[in-house]
Order: structure tokens, then sequence, then C-alpha cells
């Protein structure tokens, strides 16, 4: 009956005597260890199936739990040690050591052993996958930071450069506005005050009071004149109003011609719209601001004498092209993460569903290409 039932588990069964050699061994146990179960009788279980650790390292029988616990009489469970196959192949195993007491002695123990090779490839193929997703949490977060950090750092530059431009636009409403109101202020006051004195001047005086009267009133329109076309160049720097009435087209090419001619360049214009569609507002906007960037690009840093501009629209895309034969950069220099400017322009072309592509060598110049994909729009 006993027999019966060591054949019928699954699970490897074996008995060894305080010497550690085996007593009995079941079929299942045998063929776990590679061996059929007459060839394991009499011989010590240590020296054939538990000399070694994973490592290939000697394990001293002394340290070995299965004798040490029927030597001191005491079980033990295992699950973390390798058996040895009759093929030198180690097989994960857990196991339990259970001494054989008679009339109070210990006799020898009874070992029981399950392959858990499956588990522990499983254990371990979720260990590398939980790395792995550490990993990349790791990853992702560090990117997340950074770009996060890079936002913060892009909103303060924002802020800076509103105040820097609300800066700009009060000294110049100071300085050209200003100084043009004091002045007609002051002539108004000459004429009130001439207007005010008593009459009964000579008609020669009344005369030359009359044509410097006209030269303060000359003087004023001329004051009134520049006033205006300064608020006009106020307002233009602010938002060119031929964006608003002629349309991005227009705009590009008022754009591109006041730049070179302020900056003193030679110019290479192309420009290509006739299958162009109409563009919202806010797209608009947005391709005329990137082409401003690119173009203030040029003028702050390529201390170049030419700039070739082509700029193209179909139906599907629009392009445009600038191109200077400027002192160039290494390409890290556009991907630092005080490029704020090209930040901006990289985040509006994104925003638009489009892409901007920037190569540049030293020596060679740099050429800015902004392609937006209209098919979905």
């Amino acid at each position: 009956m006993l027999a019966q039932l060591l054949e019928s588990t699954g699970e490897g069964i074996y008995g060894i005597d305080l010497d550690g050699r085996c007593t009995f061994i079941n079929r299942a146990g045998a063929e776990l260890l590679g061996y059929a179960p007459a060839e394991l009788l009499g011989r010590n279980m240590h020296a054939v199936a538990h000399h070694s650790h994973a490592d290939g390292a000697h394990y001293p029988e002394q340290q070995c739990p299965i004798f040490k616990a029927f030597r001191e009489g005491l079980p033990c469970r295992i699950d973390s040690e390798l058996f040895w196959r009759k093929n030198g192949s180690g097989l994960a195993v857990e196991y339990s050591s259970y001494p054989v007491i008679e009339n109070g002695a210990v006799q020898g123990a009874v070992i029981t052993f399950t392959d858990v090779s499956a588990r522990r490839q499983t254990e371990d193929a979720l260990r590398q996958a939980h790395a792995v997703l550490e990993q990349r949490v790791s990853e992702r977060t560090q990117a997340l930071s950074g770009a996060l950090q890079q936002l913060r750092e892009l909103s303060a530059y924002a802020h800076g450069v509103r105040e820097q431009e609300r800066t700009r636009i009060a000294r110049e409403v100071h300085d050209e506005l200003g100084s043009l109101l004091v002045a007609l202020k002051m002539d108004v006051g000459w004429l009130d005050k001439r207007l005010g004195e008593q009459p009964g001047r000579s008609a020669g005086e009344a005369q030359s009071m009359r044509e410097r009267m006209r030269g303060k009133c000359q003087n004023m329109s001329r004051l009134i004149e520049s006033a205006v076309d300064n608020v006009g160049r106020i307002i233009t720097d602010l938002r060119p109003s031929i964006l608003d009435h002629q349309g991005l087209w227009a705009a590009l090419d008022w754009q591109a011609h006041e730049f070179v001619q302020s900056a003193e360049l030679a110019l290479d214009w192309e420009m290509d719209v006739a299958g162009a569609v109409p563009l919202p507002e806010p797209s608009a906007i947005a391709i005329f601001r990137i082409f401003q960037e690119m173009l203030s690009n040029v003028g702050r840093h390529a201390q170049a004498s030419r700039v070739a501009i082509a700029i193209r629209a179909r139906a599907q895309d629009i392009s445009i092209t600038v191109q200077d034969n400027g002192q160039g950069a290494h390409a890290d220099a556009f991907e630092a993460a005080n490029a704020y400017g090209v930040m901006g322009m990289r985040e509006r072309a994104r925003h638009l569903g489009g892409s901007l592509q920037i190569s540049s060598q030293i020596g060679l110049g740099s050429t800015f290409h902004l392609r937006i994909q209209l098919l979905n729009k």
C-alpha cells in the first residue's frame, strides 16, 4: 500500500539513512533526477544530487539542510536551491526534509521535492519585466521632469520677453510720442499766450505775429504727422495691419523685404502660393510669428550677408525655408535647454500639426524649414 502511494504521487520522495545513503526513492523522484530508481539505492544522495551550489561552488555536506535536519532531529523546508540531474543540469526544486524517529532515536530522513523550474522562470520573467517597467517609469519620469523644467523655463522666458516688449513699447511711447506731445503742448501754449496779448499793434507787428503763428502751426502739423507715423510704426511692430487686411502671404512678403532692408542683406526671394487655401486666423498668426522668429534668428546670430527665402503653399501643405550664408552653429546649439526661440517655433509648429527642421554647419550657415501638413485641416 505504501509503495502504491509513493508511486502515485507526482512529487519526488526518497529516504536516507544516517550516512546519507538512499534507502528508497519513488519513480517520479528518480525520473526528475534522470535516473532509474535502482541506480540510486545505497548511494549518498548529497554526493549524487546536492553536491554544488547554483554558481557551481562546492556544497559541503555538513552545511546541507537535509543532513542537518535529521542529524539534529529537526525538519526543514527550502525553496531556493538546486538538485543536480544525472546529465549535469540543474533542477530548481522546493524540498522538505523530515527526520525518521524510531524508539526515540533518529534513524534517517524522508525528503520530498518538487520541480519548480517553471515557477522560477515565471518569477524571473516577472522580476525582469518589473525591472524593465521600473526603468521605463524612471526614464519617463526623468523625461517628464525635464519637460516640466523646460516648460517652466520657457514660461519664465515668455514672461521676461513680454516684460521686455512692454518696456520697449513704453520707452518708445515715452521717447517718441512723449517728446512730440511736449513740443505740441509748448507750441499750443505759445499760441494761446500770443492770442491773449492786448491788441493795438501796428500793421507791421500784426503781420509779423501772423507769420510767426503760421510757422508755429506748420511746425505743429509736422509734429502731428511724425506722431502719427510713430504710432503706426509701433502698432505695426505689435501686429502688422497688412496681416489683417491683405492676408498671410502679403504679410510674409512685406516682413521679408522689410527685414533685409533693415539688416542690409541681399535677398533671394521665391514665393509660390497659387494653390494656397485660406487659413484660420490663429494658424496664419502662428505661421507669421514662426517666420518672424526665423528672420530674427538670422539677424541676431548668423552674421550673414545673404538670405534665401522660399515659400510654397498648396492645398495639402505649406513649406517655408529660410537659409542664410552666415557663420552657422553646432546642431546641439538648437537643442539647448535655453534655446527658447527655437523651442517656441517648434511648439507653434507642433500645435499646427507641422514640424520645424533645422540644419547648420560651422562656416556654412543655417537652414530653417517649416512644413505644415493641411490634409487633416
